[in-house]
């Protein structure tokens, strides 16, 4: 089914590209020795080379290079074996070079692609290219009503362009499609893909055209999208925008826009540019990057398994649904905490229990599932024990609940409260002869053909054992001193 939006005098279709920068996981930045680590305190991590003095020249990390191959790699792309860094120039206050290192004429990856699985089914989203460039810094508005202010922390920092094709052409698509752009780069270890912390970032370009249109109309980018949720919006806001000026008689420019997730609305912030705007140049400091075969074939050999063959291999071999099978590959946590949990369990039993009860936990205590309180060995202990008939699915809620609370393992707890299931038939039996003598109208019933009583009696039982009896056990009891 084609995502469309109807207008007052046509129905009209997206046109989607996403531009995704993404931080590398580095220890240091890309042509300097400056820490790129995350959250310290401002302008310490900055060497002369970030902060432009006369005469000091990039050096190439080499770590950067070889987490663009892996993810390059990832993407099913081409890996270019020769890239050069070109100039990009433009001046703004926290680029102090007055212009970006990147790559235009020759990217490190070329031509690749992402598939992705909406209720519209399953397809390829084209990857056009993933550049090396440096990021710049940070300016800092609020802390001053006269003045603004510079960090250059992350001024050089190694970050991935994954620039897509306009191959997408609805919100989820493309809300999809950064999902699994994410959970490759963090099963890879090539990014960490906090898009709150401004690791991970995303330029949104959107044109609409009636359906039936085959050229393409102008696009507009929407700037630096921080969360899947507002790229979704962004898209949705700004077709619908776009969609009523053309109505109206008017046209679109190309320019760069601003989302405003509170007003909901995209804001102009400058018209659109071009490649010779910037005067790009190559790099008179650096030396193209040149690799071999072997280079690469040794960089794929060492690949970690990808979500997309995670997530085949669990709906396959363990009987997920897809559904289950992509909540839990979303990243490499969530992956290795279903697989240390159910080792000798049932998977599916496991994987309910951590979309269940544990996310359901995490989400309110907002925190992450390497943070979660219980662990992965104990919540597989705890889904063995309610399928070997130790406990039953309800005392099994409250024994998570203590587990969350005390840190305990599930074995302690049930041994500590008295937790285990009765199975004792001797004595269950006693307990169902109890019940029906104290209900003779309600077994008369039953045996006159109102089955559905029967429901109402392990009710009884299980309240009478306070729901330590095996209810498969009971409900076995219960039609044998029936049918007495």
């Amino acid at each position: 089914m084609t995502y469309t939006i109807k207008g007052k005098t046509a129905d009209w279709e997206l046109v989607i590209g996403l531009e995704v920068h993404c931080q590398i996981i580095s220890q240091s930045k890309v042509f300097s020795p400056s820490s790129a680590e995350f959250g310290a305190e401002q302008n310490t991590h900055v060497s002369f080379v970030d902060a432009a003095f006369p005469g000091m020249l990039p050096v190439v990390n080499e770590k950067c290079i070889e987490q663009c191959v892996k993810t390059g790699l990832g993407l099913n792309a081409v890996i270019n074996k020769y890239s050069r860094f070109d100039r990009k120039n433009y001046f703004y206050a926290d680029l102090p070079q007055g212009y970006q290192i990147s790559q235009l004429y020759h990217p490190i990856v070329g031509e690749g692609y992402i598939e992705v699985t909406t209720d519209d089914g399953t397809r390829k989203i084209g990857v056009e290219r993933l550049h090396l460039e440096q990021d710049a810094g940070k300016s800092i508005h609020d802390m001053s009503p006269h003045s603004s202010f510079i960090d250059l922390n992350r001024c050089g920092v190694g970050l991935m362009e994954i620039v897509s094709k306009p191959d997408m052409h609805s919100p989820a698509e493309a809300g999809e499609y950064l999902r699994q752009l994410r959970a490759i780069v963090r099963a890879l270890g090539t990014c960490d893909g906090n898009m709150d912390e401004g690791s991970m970032r995303c330029d949104v370009n959107v044109s609409v055209r009636k359906v039936g249109e085959t050229a393409l109309r102008n696009r507009v980018e929407v700037k630096n999208v921080n969360s899947v949720r507002f790229v979704m919006q962004a898209i949705e806001i700004e077709a619908n925008r776009q969609i009523d000026v053309y109505e109206s008689g008017g046209m679109i420019d190309q320019e760069t826009r601003l989302f405003d997730s509170v007003n909901l609305e995209t804001r102009l912030m400058r018209s659109k540019e071009n490649a010779n705007d910037y005067r790009y140049f190559p790099d008179p400091d650096l030396l193209p990057v040149i690799l071999t075969d072997e280079y690469i074939e040794n960089i794929r050999r060492n690949l970690p398994e990808l979500p997309e063959a995670k997530k085949k291999r669990y709906i396959e071999t363990l009987g997920l649904t897809p559904y289950d099978a992509s909540v839990l590959t979303v990243d490499t946590e969530t992956s290795h905490y279903f697989e240390t949990a159910i080792r000798g369990r049932d998977a599916k039993k496991v994987a309910n229990w951590i979309m269940g009860d544990l996310f359901g936990y995490l989400n309110k205590a907002n925190l992450t599932i390497a943070e979660s309180p219980i662990s992965a060995e104990n919540l597989g202990a705890l889904v063995g024990f309610i399928s070997d008939g130790t406990i039953s699915g309800k005392i099994a809620k409250e024994v998570f609940e203590l587990m969350i609370e005390t840190g305990k393992a599930p074995d302690v707890i049930i041994e500590e409260k008295g937790l285990k299931q009765v199975s004792d038939t001797g004595a269950i039996e006693a307990l169902i002869a109890d019940i029906l003598a104290q209900n003779p109208d309600k077994v008369a019933e039953i045996k006159a053909g109102k089955e559905k009583l029967k429901g109402w009696f392990v009710g009884q039982i299980m309240k009478a054992s306070q729901g330590k009896v095996n209810p498969a056990l009971a409900n076995q009891l219960l039609d044998k001193k029936l049918a007495e």
